[in-house]
């Protein structure tokens, strides 16, 4: 009886705990089914169905990360003048409709331009989709929610890697073809979801023109809030985790080690589990940044421990260093999950509730500058200084955590003195859910 009520307890903390949580994990899922539907079988598709080859697409896909990266500001900006829902609902909509495209594409000038459309489209609605999560939730819900919202985005990335899976076993071009159009339809359901969910105050205030130019004047731009820049950068360098993650451990488990290759498969598939269910757990009890710096020393605790794990795997054999190289990258998945955390928790405290949508577009260009170069900079380093290469990596790893306390210090110094005027009206126009 006894072990039925903790696994009861332990189920009940997997379901979103409010019914807005509950439609937002919704809309996670079904964003991550359309996405993963199409990503997984990407590969195959653009060199078999658009006809190029691998440089080609790495090239196309630079680019369009390119103008992401351009983008991302401005789009923050337009979001905070327009309402995050309603900037969210239209690149939902529009990423949706771009999927219809992919079918049709032929050669690398329709390739490139289609990506960046695509990219584009779908920063912006990032941009909302962040900003509406913190405008609309409760600030004691915020990083609960948050945690409940990347486990459904991870049960749907599963899923539309299952179905494109399903594809990509019939071996037939035709097929192929006509994955996007999965996610047209499984994106026009996201969009239709996105569109009922409750309006936040931003949404509001911005529907009935009530935004004047001076609440914009009433704090400073976040550009000269140099602490949540620089918090932005130095949280974008322990996020080069995901660099190790997906790029430089398989990478090195192919080619520095004996393991058979079939382990990548239970490398991604044990980061996927645990990112489905302890999420939710590791983000209990986050609420300060105190809280959220502590986090931040166990993301660099681990990242430092994957970096000294993996590099042992180089002189080992068989089962032992198939061994290492797992346990590697589950610690690289503890690392994740710890950072994850303690990154909701500054986007709760530090950002701006006047500018949520610009200093979101602010961090994201931050975070880009410092993760942009991790694939290629760490795989040149394990793979042509091996052991060094491993250490150098943790010690970077060891630099952005020094370098996040007293920048996530000085934000925090930032916000107490700047945002102590409430947001306007909050207290009307909170949704009623």
């Amino acid at each position: 009886m006894r072990e039925h009520r903790v696994v009861r307890r332990f189920l009940d903390r997997l379901l979103p705990p409010t019914p807005v949580a509950r439609r937002l994990a919704l809309q996670s899922l079904l964003f991550a089914t359309a996405q993963g539907a199409f990503n997984t079988g990407s590969a195959v598709f653009f060199t078999e169905v658009v006809g190029l080859t691998a440089s080609k697409v790495g090239l196309g896909l630079t680019i369009a990360g390119v103008a992401a990266f351009s983008v991302a500001y401005p789009a923050g900006r337009l979001v905070d003048r327009v309402g995050p829902k309603k900037m969210w609902a239209a690149g939902t909509l529009a990423s949706a409709a771009a999927f219809a495209f992919w079918p049709w594409v032929r050669g690398f000038a329709a390739f490139v331009a289609l990506s960046v459309s695509f990219e584009i489209v779908q920063n912006a609605g990032g941009a909302g989709y962040n900003a509406y999560i913190l405008d609309v939730l409760p600030e004691q819900e915020r990083i609960e929610t948050q945690a409940h919202l990347y486990s459904a985005l991870n049960v749907g990335f599963t899923l539309g890697a299952m179905i494109s899976g399903v594809a990509l076993a019939f071996h037939n071009v035709e097929v192929i073809r006509w994955v996007p159009m999965l996610s047209v339809a499984v994106g026009a359901v996201n969009a239709l979801a996105v569109t009922r969910l409750p309006k936040a105050p931003h949404d509001l205030r911005a529907a009935a023109r009530e935004r004047r130019i001076e609440e914009h004047a009433a704090t400073p731009a976040p550009i000269k809030n140099r602490g949540w820049i620089a918090t932005s950068l130095f949280t974008g360098i322990l996020w080069t985790n995901q660099a190790l993650l997906t790029v430089v451990i398989p990478l090195w488990l192919v080619q520095r080690t004996d393991a058979p290759h079939w382990v990548l498969a239970w490398l991604f598939g044990t980061n996927t589990v645990l990112c489905i269910f302890l999420p939710t757990f590791t983000a209990r009890g986050v609420r300060t940044i105190n809280d959220a710096l502590r986090r931040a020393r166990y993301s660099t605790a681990f990242f430092v421990l994957a970096c000294v794990i993996t590099l042992f795997s180089h002189s080992t054999v068989g089962f032992l260093t198939a061994l290492l190289v797992w346990l590697g990258h589950v610690a690289v998945t503890g690392a994740e999950l710890a950072i994850g955390s303690s990154n909701w928790a500054f986007q709760a405290r530090l950002m701006d509730p006047n500018r949520r949508g610009e200093y979101g577009g602010l961090s994201e260009v931050a975070r880009t500058i410092s993760t942009f170069g991790a694939p290629a900079a760490y795989t040149f380093l394990v793979m042509h200084a091996g052991d060094a290469g491993w250490l150098a990596i943790a010690g970077i790893g060891i630099i952005g955590s020094l370098g996040l306390h007293p920048s996530a210090r000085a934000a925090e110094r930032f916000a107490a003195q700047h945002f102590d005027i409430p947001l306007r009206g909050d207290a009307e126009l909170a949704p009623g859910v």
